[in-house]
C-alpha cells in the first residue's frame, strides 16, 4: 500500500468512525489526529530516505518505536495503538490485511479524585449566586448543581437543549457517547436553580430565543466545555481544602455518593451511560477506600491502641 492509498483508506476509515459506528466527537478527533501523525510521519521516511521501500507495516512499526523516544504516556500510546487496530481491522474487512498486531502498555487504572458529601453541599448550599465572580452566577450554579444531580459529563451537558428536558418528570434525555441516548433524573432542587436561571438569565441572554441549548454564553451560542471546565476551577477556589474540581470529578463524586448509599451497580451504570460494568466498577474502589478509612478511623479497637501502647 502506497502513502497515497493510505490516505484515503484514513479518509474512508474516518467517515465510516463517525457516520456508520457514530463514535463521540472526542474520539473521532483522537483518530483523526492519530492518524494523521502517521501520516505526516510517513511524509518525513519519504523525504529523507526515497529510495528505501516503504511497506506500511515498516513504517507504522518505525512510527510506534518513534513515540518511545519521544517519552509519552502509557495512555497516550494505548491509545495510538488502539487507533491503529481499528483501522487494521476496518483495512481487513475490506479485504486489505496489513497485520499490525502491537502490544498495547497496560495502563493503571487511576482512582478518580472524589469531593466529599460535605464539600458538595458547602459549594451547592453556603455558596450563594452574590458570592460567584461571574457575568452569569445564576447559569454557573444551575450547571454545579446539574453536574452532580445528574453525573452527566462535560460533553453532553453542553448538548443538553430545551425540549430534551421533563420538568414534569425531572428528567433529561441525554446523547452520550455514539449518540446514545439515556434518561437521566434531577431532582426538586436542581429544578428550582434551573427554572431560577432560565428566568433571571437566560431569558435575557443576547439571541437566546434563537437557540435550543439549555446553557448559553454572553452572545447566545452554546456554552463550550473549556468554560464549564472554568467554572469548575471558580467553585475550587471556595474550598477550603486543596482539591482539584472538575467535570469529571464531580461525575466520580454523584457515582461514588449513590453507590456509598446503597445504590445498585447496575443503576449506577446505567446512570453514567457506561457501556461495560467494569467501567463502572472503578467506583467501588473508591468507596472499599473510604470504608477501609472509615473502620480504622472509628473502630473500637483502633481508638484502644493507645491504652496498648501505654501498657
Amino acid at each position: 500500500m502506497t502513502l497515497e492509498m493510505f490516505k484515503e483508506k484514513v479518509k474512508e476509515f474516518l467517515s465510516f468512525m463517525e457516520i456508520e459506528k457514530n463514535v463521540s466527537y472526542n474520539t473521532f478527533r483522537a483518530y483523526r489526529a492519530d492518524l494523521s501523525q502517521i501520516v505526516d510521519f510517513w511524509e518525513h521516511v519519504l523525504k529523507s530516505e526515497p529510495s528505501a521501500p516503504h511497506e506500511i507495516r515498516g513504517v507504522i512499526k518505525r512510527y510506534i518505536h518513534s513515540l518511545f523516544f519521544k517519552k509519552i504516556t502509557k495512555a497516550s500510546l494505548a491509545r495510538k495503538i488502539s487507533c491503529l487496530r481499528s483501522i487494521g481491522t476496518y483495512l481487513r474487512n475490506e479485504g486489505i490485511n496489513i497485520n499490525i498486531n502491537f502490544k498495547a502498555p497496560r495502563v493503571e487504572r487511576k482512582i478518580p479524585t472524589v469531593l466529599t458529601v460535605d464539600e458538595v453541599f458547602y459549594l451547592l448550599d453556603e455558596i450563594k449566586v452574590d458570592d460567584l465572580p461571574s457575568k452569569f452566577p445564576y447559569r454557573d450554579k444551575a450547571i454545579l448543581e446539574l453536574l452532580y444531580a445528574t453525573g452527566v459529563r462535560c460533553s453532553e451537558l453542553v448538548n443538553i437543549k430545551l425540549q430534551d428536558i421533563d420538568f414534569n418528570n425531572k428528567s433529561i434525555m441525554i446523547f452520550g457517547k455514539g449518540r446514545k441516548s439515556r434518561m437521566v433524573l434531577f431532582g426538586e432542587k436542581a429544578k428550582s436553580v434551573i427554572n431560577k436561571y432560565l428566568e433571571k438569565e437566560r431569558a435575557f441572554t443576547m439571541n437566546s430565543k434563537n437557540s435550543d441549548y439549555l446553557f448559553l454564553n454572553y452572545v447566545g451560542e452554546k456554552i463550550t466545555t473549556r468554560s464549564i471546565q472554568r467554572i469548575c476551577e471558580m467553585f475550587r477556589k471556595f474550598l477550603k481544602v486543596d482539591k482539584k474540581i472538575t467535570p469529571h470529578s464531580i461525575r466520580h463524586s454523584f457515582a461514588t455518593h449513590l453507590l456509598n448509599q446503597g445504590a445498585d451497580l447496575r443503576v449506577v451504570q446505567e446512570l453514567l451511560g457506561h457501556k461495560i460494568i467494569s467501567t463502572t466498577e472503578i467506583y467501588t474502589h473508591v468507596s472499599s477506600a473510604d470504608l477501609a478509612k472509615m473502620c480504622d478511623d472509628s473502630h473500637p479497637l483502633n481508638n484502644m491502641a493507645h491504652l496498648i501502647r501505654d501498657e
